[in-house]
């Protein structure tokens, strides 16, 4: 808060943002690809012709994690429309709007940089889902990603898959084509646990529906935007009666349910 006599100060960036329309272009971080300022503050906004989608796929994406941050949003940049937070140095998959317009809305702290991002959307007719993506550490078979096409994942040896392996462009209600599922993501044999973003995702004990191993110590962080709540649902659960547990607990409150 204020106080009389306080000085305000106001940090001057680099332009960036705005309104972005044609059937395809590019987006970068302001300075790209020299490394983006501090206290950026930028929103984009894609808009196409009705009926149409939007697909956004990274080129370079180098953020400094946690603190430099791109916000996607299906539709204009609000609350209710966040589609995923995306930080750090792993390249994201392909994002795809399921309405006539995208956001992205960058922010960085008062230190520390990267080199940034450089994307590339381009519209996607309706009777297409768009490129799911490459997973790390995976293969996608399959190039066609029309209504009624079938693409499938697999993991590189040493690596099991986690989600569902094959994906259906299905026609969705009132959005046109849409995969069925997110895509599965490849983690190594033995190790459990990692940090979870997006709107939808899988977690399953090691070695899931076989056994899981003793000694087991797996810890997943589930990452979400602040004020948004996360569901958990069981679709399968048995564990050996007080010996084994799954502990789940909130960063809103101290208790461990």
């Amino acid at each position: 808060s204020s106080s009389p006599g306080s000085v305000l100060l106001y940090f001057k960036s680099q332009t960036c943002g705005g309104v972005v329309q044609g059937l395809n272009g590019t987006i970068e971080s302001p300075g790209f690809p020299h490394g983006y300022p501090n206290y950026a503050n930028c929103t984009w906004i894609i808009i196409t012709g009705e009926r149409n989608r939007i697909q956004l796929s990274f080129h370079t994406f180098a953020l400094e994690e946690d603190f430099d941050i791109v916000s996607i949003y299906d539709g204009q940049p609000q609350p209710g429309n966040l589609k995923i937070r995306l930080s750090g140095f792993m390249l994201p998959s392909p994002i795809v709007s399921t309405g006539s317009i995208m956001a992205l809305w960058f922010t960085t702290d008062f230190a520390v940089s990267a080199q940034g991002f450089k994307a590339i959307y381009e519209v996607l007719p309706s009777h297409t889902c768009g490129n799911p993506g490459l997973i790390p550490k995976g293969v996608i078979h399959g190039t066609r990603y029309n209504m009624g096409d079938k693409i499938r994942y697999s993991c590189l040896m040493g690596y099991i898959l986690e989600g569902h392996a094959v994906l259906t462009c299905i026609v969705s209600p009132g959005t046109g084509a849409s995969w069925d599922f997110p895509a599965p993501f490849c983690r190594a044999e033995g190790a459990c646990g990692g940090t979870l973003r997006g709107t939808t995702g899988t977690i399953s004990s090691s070695h899931f529906p076989s056994e899981y191993e003793n000694n087991a110590d797996c810890t997943w962080s589930i990452l979400a935007e602040p004020g948004d709540t996360i569901a958990l649902v069981f679709s399968d659960f048995q564990l050996e009666d007080r010996y084994d547990f799954l502990e789940i607990s909130g960063t809103e409150a101290p208790s461990i349910w």
